[in-house]
């Protein structure tokens, strides 16, 4: 079993909402659509479950080509960011009702609900009402109700978007759980890169209705193919400079920061993108190169300090763990760990790939 995108494209007028896309999607895969907001993730979920047509291309599942079968004929789940439950039902009811529709018997629907329901940690709540939950008990009923319906395609579409925090941690480290023993196919659309890394599995980052990468998530992580996904996969957005290399030494064009670098390309000039977390102010990995800031923007959290810095003309941002106080105006050192360095050439092709 299967999902094939083929050349599949989405035009409304004259504006191209899905530039022709080709992807497929294997059986017990869990799948994100990683892109910001109007990247065209929902557009092609909803084009997945036959909610709406592409305007030209076609969609192939199981081998078979469904691209005019209506949704009501296709085994096919969704959940959305918002909590979509029936105000009048029981929790029971709410979870129950696709099966109900599709004439499965009480006392299986009564099993089912009751597993799906131990699963999500819903058993105690089953007789409530959606207006008497919390907002991740409601999700969680969403959720549930996709689950129970034993779904060939699950398409989960920012569905902890809404939660807080804490919630949306837990949750996210349920999810690929929920769906180990289950024969189907997952597709799962976030505007979070550490949602992908979470839930692992594949990722597709996109950005204005064109699919940039797909592959292993760690892969495209670690191994992005263009500076365009590098930059879709990091959140705070990843540090963009010019740097030369000649023979084992690089140098920013902008400055005099300078380090010795093991990588294997061509003397000549080059992008380096370079992740927050990279930029700290404490030295890590073995080849650590310092660079002076002058602090612009200082945010803390509990784990996470986040300092926004010029050097020169270079606007960057560092991510560092812990608390670590630093005055707006205030001149500082930080520290770039030079092996995450990420080097493209000027087509902007990723060409220390290892």
């Amino acid at each position: 079993m299967s999902l094939e995108l083929k050349n599949v494209e989405k035009k409304v007028g004259i504006d191209t909402h899905i530039y022709p896309t080709n992807l497929k999607f294997e059986k017990n895969t869990i799948n994100v659509l990683l892109g910001s907001t109007l990247a065209g993730k929902t557009t092609l979920m909803q084009i997945m479950a036959g909610l709406d047509k592409p305007t030209s291309g076609e969609i192939w599942f199981d081998e078979k080509n469904v691209t005019g079968m209506k949704v009501q004929k296709r085994n096919c789940s969704m959940v959305y960011q918002q909590f979509i439950n029936y105000p009048n039902y029981t929790v029971y009811e709410n979870i129950a009702s696709p099966l109900v529709i599709t004439g499965v018997n009480s006392d299986q629907i009564k099993q089912r609900v009751g597993k799906v329901a131990e699963l999500l940690k819903l058993s105690a709540m089953l007789n409530k009402k959606p207006d008497e939950l919390s907002g991740g008990q409601q999700q969680r009923t969403a959720l549930a109700r996709a689950l129970v319906k034993d779904s060939d395609l699950i398409l989960l579409d920012e569905p902890l978007a809404n939660l807080d925090f804490k919630l949306r941690e837990e949750l996210r480290e349920e999810l690929p759980k929920l769906f180990e023993d289950r024969d189907c196919i997952v597709v799962y659309a976030t505007t979070e890169p550490s949602d992908a890394l979470m839930i692992g599995g594949n990722t597709a980052t996109l950005l204005q209705g064109k699919v940039i990468q797909y592959g292993k998530t760690l892969e495209v992580y670690n191994k992005p193919e263009t500076l365009i996904s590098a930059k879709v996969f990091s959140d705070p957005p990843m540090n963009i400079a010019e740097v030369k290399k000649n023979g084992d030494t690089c140098k920013l064009t902008d400055n005099n920061v300078q380090w010795k670098s093991s990588v294997n390309i061509k003397d000549g000039t080059y992008k380096i993108g370079i992740r927050p977390h990279n930029i700290t102010t404490y030295k890590e990995g073995n080849n650590s190169v310092e660079i002076n800031g002058k602090v612009q923007i200082s945010e803390l959290s509990g784990s996470e300090s986040l300092i926004h810095f010029t050097n020169g003309n270079l606007s960057w941002v560092s991510l560092s763990n812990g608390i670590q106080q630093k005055n707006v105006g205030e001149d500082t050192k930080l520290y770039m760990n030079t092996d995450e360095f990420l080097y493209f050439d000027q087509n902007n092709r990723l060409v220390n790939n290892g």
